[in-house]
């Protein structure tokens, strides 16, 4: 799949029917592995593009040791050293041929924030992420990791790391967000008290961190969001506590794809208990599968929503100042190492990357997510599924903040998905 940041190359072995095993010949099981392009910015025009380009090879520990401390045995000799020997040479083979030179008509913007060893950026991206490696560009950073957004600062930044150690380098950056967030709901009506129990989904509310097939809603301390200054710098901090808050969660199967849950006599804003809240958030995921799912997540307010907000603009914006304000940001907390690669922890602006859809009505804006719209996102997506049941999987839901009034930006809801079965899913009743 491709991104605005580089490229990644997925393998597994699968079996193919057609293909059976043939007298002569021995099958081998090839380890699951992942080529990922990345890009290395420069600091010059004059400089060429260059990339960087990672081969990851899963192997065993058992087979591993077995290599290390049998001196008759020669790695050398392995699969697994053939594969990884797949990267040696390249960069020779690509100078070699210059007719595999490609040029790109897109058009990047550099970071002001020159003259530094390791951007801002970069510093944000060893925290709490899950690199075998650290990628580091001449002297800047060329995009923002974020979104397709490309942000310019005013003034010249230089961050001096001589005598600074790296843990307090890391601890600078995870500076906790302190948005006032009071103006988006207004003040003056007392808050309700919010209890998932009075409220139904077909998605049980998790009892501890062990417990499985079920839902939480954890804090937003494990997601990097734009701080006061990102226009500036480029600074990046911690999330703090969700605007809104996560009352039930629906997991359904269904033949064709759905829209609209929140019109369904049977959801949650049709109740009685549904229809008293100030304001209720849905967001339905549409999971493209056979047969197919929905993740349907319902964030409700305490109180009525600031209509000269962020948030009010956005309820009742137009679908395109929705599609380029609505954002997620994923990271799996546990799971297999593939899968933590494929998902990553970049925020995705959903409205560019998919097929978005939204109904505004009464109390309530819903929010229609067609992964299956993205062949990208379909193919990740199929790759969760897979391993779906030893997950634990973080979502946060935000506006992107684009103007320097609407830093810093703040979380607007979270879940945390605790190994969910594809099997308890029900199907939603017509």
């Amino acid at each position: 799949y491709f991104s605005t940041f580089g490229a990644a190359i997925l393998h597994f072995p699968t079996e193919y029917k057609k293909r059976p095993p043939k007298s002569g010949y021995r099958r081998i099981k090839i380890n699951a592995s992942s080529w990922e392009i990345s890009n290395i910015s420069t600091s010059s025009t004059l400089n060429p593009a260059r990339c960087l380009v990672t081969l990851i090879l899963e192997i065993h520990s058992k087979h591993w040791f077995k290599w290390k401390n049998n001196e008759f045995s020669k790695f050398e000799r392995t699969l697994p050293f053939g594969m990884l020997s797949q990267v040696a040479g390249l960069k020779e083979y690509i100078g070699a041929n210059p007719a595999l030179t490609f040029e790109s008509s897109t058009v990047v913007v550099h970071s002001k924030t020159s003259n530094v060893s390791i951007s801002s950026n970069e510093l944000e991206d060893t925290v709490g992420s899950d690199e075998f490696y650290d990628a580091i560009g001449d002297e800047s950073s060329s995009s923002d990791e974020d979104s397709d957004d490309q942000v310019t600062s005013k003034k010249d930044k230089k961050v001096k790391l001589k005598n600074v150690s790296w843990a307090i380098a890391r601890l600078a950056l995870k500076r906790t967000s302190a948005p006032d967030i009071s103006k988006e709901l207004n003040p003056d009506v007392p808050p309700l008290t919010l209890d998932p129990s009075q409220f139904h989904g077909t998605m049980r509310l998790g009892k501890s961190e062990s417990d499985s097939d079920c839902w939480s809603s954890p804090s937003g301390s494990g997601f990097m969001i734009r701080g006061k200054t990102y226009l500036k710098d480029s600074t990046k901090v911690t999330g703090g506590d969700p605007l809104l808050k996560l009352i039930a969660v629906d997991w359904f199967k269904v033949d064709e794809c759905i829209t609209k849950v929140a019109l369904h006599s049977k959801c949650l804003v049709q109740s009685e208990a549904g229809k008293k809240l100030p304001f209720v958030l849905i967001i339905n995921l549409m999971v493209p599968a056979k047969p197919n799912y929905s993740l349907v997540l319902y964030y409700a307010a305490d109180r009525p929503v600031n209509k000269n907000s962020l948030l009010g603009k956005f309820i009742d914006g137009t679908d395109s100042f929705r599609d380029s304000r609505f954002k997620l940001i994923p990271s799996i907390i546990e799971g297999y190492w593939m899968v933590k690669r494929a998902v990553g922890t970049k925020a995705c602006l959903l409205g560019k990357a998919v097929t978005c859809k939204y109904l505004r009505q009464d109390n309530f804006l819903e929010i229609d997510v067609d992964i299956g719209s993205s062949s990208v996102a379909r193919g990740v997506i199929g790759l969760v599924l897979g391993y779906v049941t030893s997950l634990v999987v973080d979502l946060a839901i935000l506006i992107e903040a684009k103007e320097e009034a609407e830093l810093p930006e703040y979380i607007l809801g979270t879940v945390r998905l605790n190994r969910v079965k594809v099997d308890s899913a029900v199907p939603l009743e017509s």
